[in-house]
Order: C-alpha cells, then structure tokens, then sequence
C-alpha cells in the first residue's frame, strides 16, 4: 500500500530550550527559514505555555506579517520540585533556582514525554531542537523525519567546552587553563572562569554529556547562529573534527527585517538617543539571565557618574534603587531602563559608541552586525570564554575589569566587586577620541559589512538557510518514500 501523499509545504518544528538566548534566536531562525523560501516553509515553535510570550515577542518585532509566518504551538511543562507553576525561564527563576531549570532541561525521564507527545501530535516533515534535548533525534528518528540540532552560541565557545571535555580539563596544572586544539592564539582560561559544568560535573553528568554528543553525530547537521567570515577558522575546524554530518552557519539572525525598525522608532531609548550628539553614549546591558548584586549595581551607578559620559543602561527588574541623589547629579546625561529594551535598534542608533556586554553570544553577534565596540563584562556560562575571542582574536574590545585587577569567577559568590572607579576609568578611557575604542570601532565596521553581506542574497549564510531547508526536503522525502511531494 502506498504511503500518504504528503503536504506540498515543509512543516519543520522547533524546540527551544527554557531560556529568552535561546527561544529568541530559534525564533529568528524560523522567521529567516520561512522568509528564505516563501510557501514552501511552514515554521512552527513549541515552547512551554509560560514561554509562548518570548516567541510572540520575537516575532512582533520583526514587523505584523511575522506572525503570521511562523506558528508557536505548546506543551506542558512538567512538575519540577522548587520551581513555582508558571515559572518555566531561566530569565524568570530567582537565581538561586536556575540550576533546576538546567536540571530539568537535561533529564530525559522528565522531559521527554511532554515533548515526544508534542511531536508525534504534531507529526512535522522536519525537527530543529536545542541540543539540550539530545532524545528527539531518537523521536526524528521513529518518525523516520531529518532533525538538526540549533547553537544559540557560537563555534568558537562551543568548540572551546567540547574540546575542554573531550581533552580533560583536570589534565591542567595550575590554575589556568590552554584550551586544546585551537589554533593561534592560544586560548587560555582561569579555572574560575569556565563554565560551572566543567567545573563541577553535576549539573549535566558525563553520561548524558556523552550521549548528548552521540546524538548530535547521528543527526542530519548542525545549524549555527554566526556566519563563516566572523569565525571561518573555527567554522572550519568544526567541520573538519567530526562531530556533526553537515553545519549550517546561517547567523547573524538578528539582523531586522525592514518593518521591524519603525516601531523600535517609538522607543523611548531610541526617543533619547536622537537628542545625543554621534558616537557620544555608552550603551550598558548585560542580557536576560544575568543577576547582578545590589552591591555591584550601586558601584556601576557611581562609576557610570563619574565618567562623565553620557550612557543608555538597562537594569534587569525594577526593584533596584540607585544611590541617593544620583539621578539628580546625573540629570539627562543618562537613561536607565528597567526590564526589556530594543537592542538591536539602540546598537544600530549613530548617538551609540561602544556597548558594556556580558558577552552573550546574542549580544556579540548584534554588536558585530551594528559595528559597536565592546568593553566586557562576563559573568556566566560560557561567557569568559567567549570575552576571548571577542577581545583577543576579532579584537574588536576590551576587558573592562583588567587581567590581575580582581578574581572573576562564573560563580557570583567568588566574583569580586569591581569598584566605581574601576568602572569610570574604563569608560572615560575607552570613549576617548583616538583611543582604543576608535580602533576596535574600525575593526568591528569591517565585521559589520560581513555579516550583512553574509545574510544578503548570495551571501554564505543566506546560501546555508536554503541549503537546509533542501537538505530538510531530501531527508524528508528520504523518509516518506517515492509518495512524497513537495
């Protein structure tokens, strides 16, 4: 008997992980895939009911026919000892609870059966998941459906954890340690400043580390938020190692479609911003999961005052109060934001001249695509890995808390206050005209002109998001047998 004959659409299903860096970018992802190939891509993200909000936002901001290009579906999340109902974001989780989330996210057992459920209902052509859940390249695989694992993160960080796991991080002596086989220059971290799960093994045990890494080389391919010309040695080392089938570096995916930059236009930042002489602001943000202590708040405050310079800073929640009189002092010469503002807008905005980032793997690529400095300030994750290449092998910023100046460590408890005037030095100092600020500006230009031309028509990234989407078709119609059509 012959199979059914198959929509004439490729229905691809996505699945983020429960974290705003993730669920944004996956969001972009199947906005670009849809808009690559119009009609023939049908693009629909499952998230967690609590989640759906991230992905409505997403796609609201690249303009009112979004909406109605990508589809969001949901499925339950599962009860998770400590996490109240409906707290289900790494950006929503009080800190000290975050680690359940990462615990949840890893435990096949407790996720994989909202998420097998959502799938098989859903029957798609095509899966595109968060590595974090390695089981549904098994569930693509029953379903006899092409799936391919989405890094939210770059090649560069990736390959830096992969090859620290692989090469055996307490193979090291002292306190430091040279990432294996990179190419030059040599990539060297403080133990401090890796990634926790490198540094404890709990939270992700290496039994699921392993198999995470055996799905990954089963699946169809990997797709990749960056574009070759930003990491084209590390993109090709990727390539060549064996991990993955195929890669797809289909980045920077936050780059706007024309209709998103009018409502960004309403913005009071973007309002303030146009009151602001060319190249004059600072522009602070340090991303949707980083808890910043009110002691380390209260020393930015003063350092941002003492500066002299003119800044833009986004302050996570709304609880926090700054030093007393301070707003008075500081007067028109800065403008603090609470919660969610528009980065890509504010980074793209001529009043802006260089960014203080925590080196989210976001952030980088949409600085890279404004042609905005950095001075870094990692704090989490794989984010000290990350100020690397951004600072020592695109050279397109600085360190804001100097190397030997005070301990930083991915665990908050450890990380020392940086003071106020560590802050305004740096600031005053990196502003300066014919300063270090200007030359990481004409190199970052350079990387901006790239990753337009990247996701323009004919360019490497935007050839990669057509040859997924074929890749997809084969592997669909692989599957479904000479019935398939498309």
């Amino acid at each position: 008997m012959a199979s059914p004959t198959r929509s004439n659409k490729l229905r691809i299903l996505l699945i983020p992980f429960f974290a705003s860096s993730h669920i944004g970018p996956l969001t972009d992802l199947a906005f670009h895939l849809a808009a690559a190939r119009p009609g023939v891509v049908e693009a629909t993200v499952a998230v967690t009911p609590a989640n759906a909000t991230v992905v409505r936002s997403a796609l609201a901001r690249r303009g009112p026919s979004a909406g109605a290009t990508v589809q969001v579906a949901t499925y339950a999340f599962p009860s998770v000892d400590g996490l109240p109902p409906g707290v289900e974001n790494l950006s929503t989780v009080a800190a000290t609870d975050a680690w359940r989330i990462d615990a949840a996210a890893w435990d096949e057992a407790l996720m994989r059966p909202g998420q097998e459920g959502h799938i098989r209902e859903h029957s798609p052509d095509a899966i595109i998941t968060d590595p974090h859940f390695f089981w549904n390249v098994n569930v693509a695989a029953d379903l006899g459906v092409p799936c391919v694992t989405f890094h939210a993160i770059g090649t560069f960080p990736t390959l830096a954890m992969v090859n620290l796991v692989l090469g055996g991080i307490h193979n090291s002596t002292g306190s430091v340690v040279t990432v294996p086989g990179f190419p030059n220059p040599d990539i060297r971290v403080p133990l401090m400043e890796l990634p926790e799960f490198l540094r404890t093994q709990q939270i992700i045990p290496r039994s699921i580390g392993d198999r995470a890494v055996s799905a990954q080389g089963r699946c169809l391919g990997l797709a990749v938020n960056t574009f070759f010309d930003l990491e084209h040695g590390y993109c090709e080392l990727y390539m060549r190692n064996g991990y993955v089938k195929r890669t797809y570096f289909v980045g920077p995916l936050s780059l706007p479609s024309p209709s998103a930059g009018a409502s960004a236009g309403n913005s009071p930042c973007i309002r303030w911003l146009d009151t602001k002489p060319t190249q004059s602001v600072m522009y602070l943000c340090f991303g949707s999961l980083t808890h910043v202590s009110e002691a380390q708040l209260h020393e930015l405050a003063l350092g941002l005052e003492d500066s002299g310079k003119s800044f833009l800073w986004v302050v996570r929640g709304n609880a926090w109060m700054p030093p007393e009189g301070w707003k008075e002092r500081v007067g028109d010469r800065g403008m603090v934001v609470t919660g969610w503002a528009p980065q890509t807008a504010i980074l793209a905005h001529p009043a802006v001249a260089a960014f203080v980032t925590h080196c989210g793997w976001n952030s980088v690529m949409e600085t890279v695509a404004a042609g905005v400095p950095v001075l870094t300030w990692p704090m989490v994750f794989e984010q000290f890995i990350t100020e690397r290449f951004v600072t020592e092998v695109l050279e397109i910023g600085e360190r804001l808390w100097p190397e030997g100046a005070g301990v930083r460590s991915t665990k908050s408890e450890e990380h020392e206050l940086i003071p106020a005037e560590a802050v305004a030095r740096a600031v005053a100092r990196f502003m300066e005209p014919g300063g270090a600020g200007d030359a990481a500006r004409s190199r970052v230009k350079e990387l901006s002109a790239k990753a337009h031309a990247a996701m323009a028509e004919g360019g490497s990234s935007h050839h990669d998001l057509r040859r997924l989407i074929d890749d997809l078709i084969e592997g669909r119609n692989a599957g479904a047998g000479d019935d398939a059509t498309i």
